[in-house]
């Protein structure tokens, strides 16, 4: 009576045998089916994004160190009457301070009412446009100092160190006003006319129109 045994089955003597390990090891040399060569073209692709990436961020940074900033715009220019202007992009036209956002474009290309200088007055403004009253919660355009008007309701653009103004023409009267409007002078052409428009009536009495 035969038993039924297990026998080992026999190797061909033209076939290794390896363990897996060093099946797969030997196999990524000579091919890319392999798992351990899938394993391997994951982690060399990895690598290899890594390493573009960190050259791109390196590229950004050196062109962010190495471009240099563009100076500001120089707008300051002389106006007619030789007063601080402002340049249009044009390098022609100088603006009186006071045109500058009023929303009316006097430059060719509309730079006095761009969107950048408007959006935060005065402190978007070149420095030399700008005349910081007596209180320094207030301010003017620097053409409105010296024109014989009140503008920041202090006087602090007619008179004292700061707005260093002239004596008042030939059109104007010397006088002190009572006129909130005034402050060094009036014009002439106010006087005589049956009002009072000096503390001292100098404008009815002694004043002669312009």
């Amino acid at each position: 009576m035969k038993s039924n045994r297990t026998y080992p089955q026999k190797r061909e003597d033209n076939q290794l045998f390896r363990p897996t390990e060093v099946l797969e090891e030997d196999c990524c040399v000579e091919c890319c089916s392999c798992h351990c060569c899938s394993r391997r073209t994951i982690c060399v692709s990895a690598l290899v994004l890594t390493g573009l990436a960190l050259s791109a961020t390196g590229v950004t940074i050196a062109l962010v160190f190495a471009v240099p900033k563009q100076p500001p715009v120089n707008r300051e220019c002389r106006t007619s009457h030789n007063g601080s202007g402002f340049l249009c992009d044009d390098r022609i036209t100088c603006l009186p301070p006071s045109v500058l956002c009023d929303g009316v474009h006097n430059c060719p290309s509309g730079a006095d009412e761009s969107r950048h200088l408007c959006s935060d007055l005065p402190n978007n403004l070149p420095s030399n446009l700008v005349f910081w009253c007596g209180n320094s919660q207030f301010w003017i355009f620097v053409d409105k100092k010296c024109n014989r008007m009140n503008d920041c309701g202090d006087c602090s653009d007619e008179i004292g160190i700061y707005a260093d103004c002239p004596p008042c023409g030939s059109q104007w009267w010397p006088c002190t006003p009572v006129e909130f409007q005034y402050c060094l002078c009036i014009p002439r052409s106010l006087c005589k006319d049956g009002r009072q428009h000096c503390y001292d009536w100098s404008d009815e009495y002694v004043c002669t129109g312009g």
